[in-house]
């Protein structure tokens, strides 16, 4: 795959794993308890989940900020090559995300990012950026984490990611640094199963993403149907900071252009993330996560490996 269709490949697979993260950061809390079983649904979230609301506030306001550079590039068939001598690339993302509260179990999203790529090939240089593809989402718990000894935790999610990014087809730049979004419409639809044992919290979640046909430059395409899996599992001190591992895997089927069906350009990624949290007291807290899309042949298709990190700044409001 060339250096100048990395942009497509990064941008998209950036929404796959961004929206999996950012369904499961809509769980919904419940009523303030002392207990341990209480504290890990909050504060384990919460290290799982950006913008998850603590058990007392109503909203949050905060900001994510996120840096990773391109290790290499997954094949269509799976194979991994490393990225050519002389070329590299890194990117960055500022996240403004708020949240509130508009039912003891339901709760709203909002995502606005904030895009940067930075690409090297030998005799080019380039940078570039913008504002990306806006989400907002909602959450509906029908029975809460924690609420019963057998029974787990229940949720139903729902988003929409709008284009307000510029896609890689309408990019001016040679390298395509100004790309920032998907240019589609995408709807999200999901289920999310949440249980606590103690001071540990399990989660698993399935998100299906469907996108709206769009045009540039001539050619109309759609988008293939994107599915993913997230499992997470975190534990919370006595403090209130916690420490989780996430898994995401995501496919998607193939594009289709000009109502004709593209055959290479199905996508698949397995992202592994280290979490964690850190209150500094009840309003505000730290966030953090170390994650990588491993180099490694077969986990990945049709996308970049990479290797980032992300802080985030939260304050909510009870």
């Amino acid at each position: 795959m060339s250096v100048a269709t990395l942009p497509y490949s990064r941008v998209r697979s950036r929404k796959a794993a961004g929206w999996a993260l950012g369904a499961a950061s809509l769980l919904a809390s419940f009523t303030r308890a002392p207990d341990a079983v209480a504290q890990a649904c909050c504060a384990g979230s919460g290290a799982v989940t950006p913008a998850r609301l603590a058990l007392h506030e109503d909203a949050l306001v905060g900001m994510t900020l996120h840096a990773s550079g391109v290790l290499g590039t997954y094949a269509p068939d799976g194979s991994y090559m490393a990225q050519p001598a002389h070329t590299s690339e890194a990117d960055f993302e500022e996240d403004l995300l708020g949240a509130i509260r508009v039912t003891k179990r339901g709760q709203l999203a909002l995502l606005v990012p904030f895009v940067q790529t930075y690409r090297s090939t030998p005799g080019l240089h380039e940078g570039g950026g913008g504002i990306g593809d806006i989400n907002v989402g909602a959450r509906y718990d029908f029975v809460l984490a924690g609420e019963s000894r057998f029974i787990p935790g229940i949720a139903a999610l729902a988003g929409l990611t709008v284009p307000t990014g510029k896609p890689v087809a309408s990019s001016n730049e040679p390298l395509a640094t100004d790309a920032t979004g998907t240019g589609a419409f995408q709807g999200n639809f999901g289920i999310a199963v949440e249980q606590t044992w103690g001071a540990w919290l399990v989660n698993l979640s399935g998100i299906l993403a469907q996108r709206a046909s769009y045009t540039a430059r001539g050619v109309s395409e759609t988008l293939g149907t994107q599915v993913t899996g997230l499992g997470a599992v975190a534990y919370t001190f006595r403090s209130e900071a916690a420490l989780g591992f996430v898994v995401s895997y995501a496919t998607e089927g193939n594009a289709t252009l000009d109502g004709v069906t593209d055959p290479g350009s199905h996508k698949r990624g397995l992202t592994l993330s280290a979490v964690g949290l850190y209150p500094i007291n009840d309003a505000l807290r730290l966030q953090g996560s170390l994650f990588i899309l491993p180099p490694i042949g077969q986990l990945g298709a049709n996308q970049p490996a990479t290797l980032g990190v992300t802080f985030t700044v939260l304050y909510g409001f009870s």
